[in-house]
Order: structure tokens, then sequence, then C-alpha cells
């Protein structure tokens, strides 16, 4: 494995978000290689890196030979690899509560705010501002409903007791991008509560999109 991880990333990315959280987490160094999503048409479809990531999407992690595209996929690479400090829980059950989330995090609720889909609302349908931002926090509002009673099950607690991990590493990206969208987050307690316990760490401070070189 190269010493040196590289990181292609976006400033704003919420899935580029996650993984540095992770790194950070875990004490790893590494290498940001700035992708911009709206430069140049988007840089995520130039031909050179659609050869490293024939997705086209961010981020991918790459170690040495290995590349890894997928923010879920890249955080099980760095649990394995990197087992110390742990990201998920030891127990069975709750490394399933915390996967859990974190996919309906990844899965169900950041695709619908994506860059690509909102581009193609406005682009391909026609769709206006107003509608395409109360389509947008409707989909934000009812995943983070759903995140907020599966919170419960932590009775107050991070993910790994006093220590946040992977389910965080996903949450407050999400957070961050229903703020943007002037989501309403009263309703959410427990995700506020963790929000903030979260946003005072130097992992997470480190990591938020303004503090990237990026960052415009």
């Amino acid at each position: 494995m190269n010493p040196e991880l590289l990181l292609y990333s976006y400033w704003r990315s919420s899935a580029a978000y996650r993984v540095r959280i992770a790194l950070n987490l875990k004490g790893l160094s590494y290498r940001q290689v700035p992708v911009h999503l709206l430069k140049d048409g988007g840089q995520q479809h130039s031909p050179d890196y659609l050869v490293l990531n024939p997705q086209g999407l961010l981020p991918l992690l790459v170690d040495g030979q290995t590349k890894i595209a997928q923010s879920l996929a890249i955080l099980e690479y760095l649990e394995e690899v990197f087992p110390l400090p742990a990201l998920l829980p030891s127990e069975p059950a709750q490394r399933a509560q915390v996967r859990a989330l974190a996919l309906h995090i990844a899965c169900d609720i950041h695709p619908l705010n994506n860059l690509r889909v909102l581009q193609y609302l406005s682009a391909e349908l026609g769709v206006n501002e107003a509608v395409k931002d109360a389509w947008l926090r409707h989909w934000l509002e009812l995943g983070l409903a759903a995140v907020e009673q599966g919170l419960a099950a932590f009775d107050g607690r991070l993910s790994l007791g006093e220590r946040p991990g992977y389910l965080e590493a996903c949450l407050i990206p999400q957070v961050y991008n229903a703020r943007r969208f002037n989501c309403e987050l009263q309703a959410y307690p427990r995700i506020l509560d963790l929000c903030a316990r979260c946003e005072a760490l130097a992992a997470f401070k480190q990591a938020a999109p303004e503090q990237q070189l990026d960052a415009q």
C-alpha cells in the first residue's frame, strides 16, 4: 500500500465530506485532489478522471494501486485496512443499526439532493427553482425524520458511546446540505444534539467544506 492516500474530492460534495471525516477520525494522512463538479462542464466527466473512475462520480480513494469509488465502500475499506480506531461498534446488532441508518442517508436521502439530479430537474425537465427547492426539502425532511426516530436506539449517546464514527460521518454532511437548502430542523432534536457534539470536534471541523483548499 502507498503510504500516501489520495482522495479525489470536491469541497461541497457531501459524499466526499463523509470520507474526509472518516479519514480524520482514524487519524490518517491523505492528500486531496480537487475535482470541480461545475467547471469545464464538470471535471468529473473529463477523460482523465473517467480513466480513474468510470462512474464519473466523487469521491475516489486511491491507495497505491487500489482505487475505490463510492463513499460507503471507502468507509468499509478504511475500517478493514486501518481497523483502529474503529468507526463501527463491535457488537453485530449495533453495527447493523449503524449501517442501516448510514445506508438510509447515503442511498435514500442523499441521491435526491445530488447535484446531477438537481441539474436534470432544472435543465431537462424545466422545473423552476422554487418548485425544485420545495421538492428537495420534502425528501430531505422526510428522510431526516426517519433518522431522528432511528437515533432513539442510541439513547442520547453517539454511535460509539462517547465517540463518533461511521454514522456521524454520514449524518453531519447530510445535515449540512439540509441547512444549505433551508430545511426546518427544529423537529429533529436528536439530530441537532448529535451534530452540535460532532461539529465541535477537530475531525469534523477540519473536514468541513469551507475549510477545504478548493472551497469557493
